[in-house]
């Protein structure tokens, strides 16, 4: 068997289609094309077609991560549920195994795109950015994303906002409504965010003591 063409794909920018003996053999990326070293002219045998195209499975799924994560940053855990949905555990196809998931982690974890710290660190950041949200309730977000306790305490440690004044903005925000009049209803609903009793008392009488 013979490599006879390598075309750029149409419709997907950055992949190719890989001809063998003039038919259609299996799409691959720009850096896999590149990595594999597969040039027009090369004789292939069948056992190296196949183990291709298992390369060619892997490259898409990677690349495919690799959007997911453009959208947004992600935990380990997110990426791992991700790869496990698109490439099941199977005992009669070794291509869709528990390693390649590995694999795939393992060069996004060498290129810095899976990083539980830095995810946790952006998540924060942007948490703090859209809205007023208490250090308690983030803490449940990461723990949801299943970021470790270690890193989960050393990025809220780091984490400088004042909950106080967080609670004030949210306090300034509900009173605009009607039920939030009542303290205790506003206290309520402050508990309900993960705020701090106490300091959710220190914010009232800061405000009312303007």
């Amino acid at each position: 068997m013979k490599i006879t063409r390598i075309e750029a794909q149409v419709k997907r920018k950055g992949r190719y289609s890989v001809f063998v003996d003039e038919k259609f053999a299996f799409g691959i990326s720009e850096l896999g094309l590149i990595n594999s070293g597969l040039r027009i002219g090369q004789e292939i045998s069948k056992v190296d077609l196949e183990k291709l195209k298992e390369q060619a499975k892997t490259d898409k799924i990677y690349n495919q991560v690799l959007s997911l994560i453009a959208r947004r940053p992600r935990s380990r855990w997110e990426i791992e549920s991700y790869l496990y949905n698109k490439i099941p555990i199977s005992k009669d196809s070794p291509w869709k195994s528990k390693d390649v998931v590995e694999e795939i982690i393992n060069t996004l974890s060498d290129k810095g795109f899976v990083n539980d710290a830095d995810f946790a660190r952006r998540w924060v950041e942007s948490r703090r950015l859209l809205k007023n949200i208490s250090q308690r309730k983030l803490r449940l977000e990461l723990k949801q994303k299943r970021v470790v306790d270690e890193i989960v305490d050393e990025v809220l440690a780091a984490d400088k906002t004042d909950e106080i004044e967080v609670i004030k903005a949210e306090i300034n925000k509900k009173r605009r409504q009607t039920r939030y009049q009542d303290d205790q209803k506003l206290i309520a609903y402050l508990s309900r965010q993960g705020y701090n009793y106490g300091d959710i008392k220190s914010a009232l009488a800061a405000i009312k003591g303007q």
